[in-house]
C-alpha cells in the first residue's frame, strides 16, 4: 500500500482505520471545542488580559493543524473519490458543504498577511473561527443525522417559513395601520410593526410595542394564536423526520444472528 493510502485511511470517513481514525478524528474534533471555548473565554477582558499568550499560542497551533487537515484532504481527495480524475476530485472537495467550511476556518487567519485590511474587518473576520464547530459535522453521527433530517424536509420547511412570512406581513401591516395613529411613536412604519409582529407570532411578547387600542388588542390576540400554529410548523416537520431517521439508523445498526435470531451487538 502507498503512503499516499495509508494517509488516506486517516482521514476517509467511510474506509477509514479502525484505530488511526479514531485517533485523529477524537483529536480534531477535541482541538475544535477548545478553539470555541476559547473563543468564548476571550469575550471576557480579565481572563483575555492574563492568558493573551496562550490564546495566541493555541490560535497558532489550531491554525497549523487546521491548514495540515485541509492540505491532506485535498491532496487524498483523488482516492476518496476513485471515479474522479484528480482536479475534479480535489475540486469536488474544495466546492463541498464541509470544504468551504475548512477553508473558512483558516482565511481569516492568513487574509491579513495577503492583504492590507482595516482592523475593525480583521475582527469581523475572526468572528468566522466561530465556523469551526461545522467541522465536527464529519466526526459526529448526530449532527450528520441533523444534516440528513434537514435536506429531507427543506421542502416542507420552505413552504411553512414562507407561510410564516406571509402571516408575518399581514399581521404587521394591519398592526401599523390599526394602531399608527394612536401610537406614532410605537408604530412609526410596517417596519417597527413587523418587530411587533416576530415578537407576538413567536409568542415571545417582549412587551416594548404593544398594542392600546381595542381593536389592536383584538388582532394581537388573533395573531398570537395563529403563530402558535404556525411558528410550531417547522418544529412538527422537523420532529417527525428525526424520529424516522433515527428509527432507519436503529435498523441499518441492527444485526440478526442467522443462528439464534437475536440481535448482535
Amino acid at each position: 500500500m502507498s503512503f499516499k493510502k495509508k494517509v488516506s485511511l486517516y482521514f476517509d470517513d467511510e474506509r477509514g482505520n479502525t484505530f488511526g481514525d479514531v485517533i485523529v478524528e477524537h483529536f480534531i474534533s477535541a482541538l475544535i471545542i477548545v478553539n470555541v471555548i476559547a473563543i468564548v473565554l476571550e469575550s471576557y477582558n480579565s481572563i483575555y488580559t492574563q492568558f493573551q499568550t496562550f490564546f495566541t499560542y493555541l490560535e497558532i497551533f489550531s491554525i497549523i493543524v487546521f491548514t495540515l487537515e485541509y492540505g491532506i484532504r485535498i491532496w487524498i481527495a483523488d482516492i476518496i473519490y476513485p471515479q474522479l480524475s484528480k482536479t475534479k476530485a480535489r475540486l469536488k472537495y474544495a466546492t463541498s458543504f464541509i470544504g468551504i467550511i475548512d477553508l473558512v476556518s483558516i482565511l481569516p487567519f492568513y487574509l491579513p498577511f495577503i492583504f492590507k485590511i482595516d482592523l475593525r474587518i480583521v475582527r469581523v473576520l475572526r468572528l468566522l473561527r466561530l465556523l469551526r464547530i461545522l467541522k465536527l459535522n464529519r466526526h459526529f453521527k448526530s449532527l450528520n443525522i441533523i444534516r440528513s433530517v434537514v435536506n429531507r424536509t427543506k421542502n416542507e420547511i420552505m413552504v411553512t417559513a414562507f407561510l410564516v412570512f406571509i402571516l408575518l406581513i399581514l399581521a404587521s401591516t394591519i398592526m401599523f395601520n390599526i394602531e399608527n395613529e394612536a401610537q406614532p411613536d410605537a408604530f412609526q412604519n410596517i417596519g417597527e410593526a413587523m418587530w411587533w409582529a416576530v415578537a407576538t407570532l413567536t409568542t415571545v411578547g417582549y412587551g416594548d410595542i404593544y398594542p392600546i387600542t381595542g381593536l389592536g388588542k383584538l388582532m394581537s390576540a388573533i395573531i398570537a394564536l395563529l403563530g402558535i400554529g404556525f411558528v410550531a410548523l417547522p418544529t412538527g416537520i422537523i420532529s417527525s423526520a428525526y424520529i424516522d431517521e433515527i428509527r432507519k439508523t436503529k435498523a441499518t445498526d441492527t444485526c440478526i444472528c442467522p443462528h439464534c435470531n437475536k440481535e448482535i451487538e
